[in-house]
């Protein structure tokens, strides 16, 4: 059952008031105990050394345990108080920082729940910023993807939606799809007052729309990409120097790099940041041998497996040896595969063909080069001209509300009745009211927030 905003406001009523660590729990100068909810300032007030809150002033004092005899210290403390609906739920809130430390945070979150609070749930803060309109379900989610975000660029874009940039985006397109609709009903419902609109100028604006939610689309695989990462598998024969090369992209010495062929035996993996994030898989040298050992057989087919699910493969070549038959066999694997070519120990050659990259990863030569042709190969768009990112789930509501607009053209260029059309002109605005969450279910709106950490 589908949810609107009047129902699903109802059950605030009946929301406790809720309290968790807003910090990791561990060492740290600083701890943030967050309280939300109708009794936050009841409950601060029966704890607090320094009560009387007012708008805008932090209130310095003690934490105290009055369960006992005589008043107990708990911690030195600031209160920072947020009156509703001018704070982050849009309930009334109440921060304590405390000193940081797993036993501080603990004791006085305990003395919390104690007066009539209760721990909160994973994204419970964001779930009921979202209930009271602090934010749109793009915004609440663009939260989650801040704080799991594994490179700088991901955190950047993200803070664009979180800052309403996708929400404006849907707001465009759903108004110019309820123009469009508000025109066909006012026709079919005031015929003797209002025409109905042209098939022409329908065609037109069902066209602009579904340019406008494709333009949407566009960014989808580089979201994707952002999001999960991608994988790099470094391959070659033995002794050529992929492990060097493993070690000079990641800036430390991860693998064991020796003379002697076959040294790796094993997949080593490591996470390379470069705007998105990049698993790098280093590899055992491919090689068709009857001396191989059976301990490097499998390295071998592990090389290959990694080979098949890399997103985009690194080949790479001893320069100063040339490619012969051995290295011939390895790139007939690559021919279906997305790859850069690379001559590696080019400090040892003086002449270079132009279709190959040349590197020396013993001396760093061309790595910052690599990186960057890392980065347009695995993710042709770049992201300071990315306006927003787009998960899974608002992919698929983009794609609904395309497929009833491409329903709607069809409609319109075949001349059915324009009743018939309505209704998947509607079936398009209530897909984008999915994303932004203005219609939404329960089990939808709980596996969101389900990903979140308890205290966000």
């Amino acid at each position: 059952m589908f949810l609107g905003y009047n129902k699903l406001m109802n059950i605030l009523d009946e929301f406790d008031t809720i309290a968790a660590p807003a910090t990791p729990m561990g060492a740290g100068g600083v701890g943030i105990i967050r309280i939300s909810g109708e009794k936050a300032f009841e409950i601060i007030n029966k704890i607090f050394t320094n009560p009387e809150f007012e708008k805008g002033k932090f209130k310095h004092g003690w934490i105290v345990d009055n369960t006992g005899n005589s008043p107990v210290k708990i911690d030195e403390v600031v209160i920072l108080p947020f009156f509703a609906p001018n704070s982050y739920t849009g309930e009334d809130v109440v921060e304590i920082q405390c000193h940081g430390g797993v036993q501080v945070v603990k004791n006085i979150l305990n003395l919390v729940l104690k007066n009539g609070a209760r721990l909160a749930e994973k994204g419970e803060f964001t779930k009921r910023a979202f209930l009271n309109k602090r934010m749109d379900l793009s915004q609440a989610e663009s939260v989650a993807d801040i704080i799991h975000s594994k490179t700088s660029d991901f955190a950047k874009v993200s803070m664009k939606n979180l800052s309403g940039v996708l929400k404006e985006k849907i707001n465009d397109i759903r108004n110019d799809i309820f123009e469009v609709l508000s025109k066909i009903t006012a026709g079919i419902d005031f015929p003797e007052d209002v025409k109905e609109p042209e098939y022409d100028y329908l065609k037109e604006r069902f066209e602009d729309i579904i340019s406008q939610i494709d333009k949407v689309l566009k960014g989808a695989n580089t979201s994707n990409i952002f999001r999960q990462g991608a994988s790099v598998a470094i391959i070659g024969k033995p002794n050529v120097g992929k492990s060097s090369l493993f070690n000079a992209l990641l800036s430390l010495d991860r693998a064991i790099v020796t003379d002697i062929a076959g040294t790796t035996r094993d997949v080593l993996r490591e996470t390379l940041d470069l705007g998105i994030p990049v698993t790098l898989v280093d590899t055992a040298g491919i090689r068709e041998d009857e001396e191989v050992s059976t301990v490097e057989k499998i390295g071998i087919e592990y090389s290959k497996q990694s080979l098949d699910e890399a997103d985009l493969v690194l080949f790479i070549y001893d320069a100063s040896k040339g490619l012969d038959n051995d290295d011939s066999e390895v790139l007939k694997l690559l021919e279906r595969k997305k790859h850069i070519v690379i001559a590696n120990k080019a400090d040892l050659v003086t002449e270079r063909s132009g279709d190959v990259l040349y590197i020396s990863a013993l001396k760093g030569e061309g790595v910052e080069e690599l990186k960057e042709l890392l980065k347009q190969k695995v993710c042709d768009i770049n992201p300071e001209n990315l306006d927003f990112v787009t998960n899974t789930r608002q992919q698929e509501c983009l794609r609904k509300a395309r497929a009833s607009m491409e329903q709607a053209l069809l409609s319109a260029q075949l001349k059915e009745l324009q009743d018939l059309i309505s209704i998947d002109v509607k079936s398009a605005i209530l897909a984008l009211d999915e994303l932004t969450g203005e219609l939404i279910t329960d089990d939808i709106l709980n596996n969101i927030f389900e990903h979140f950490c308890i205290g966000k």
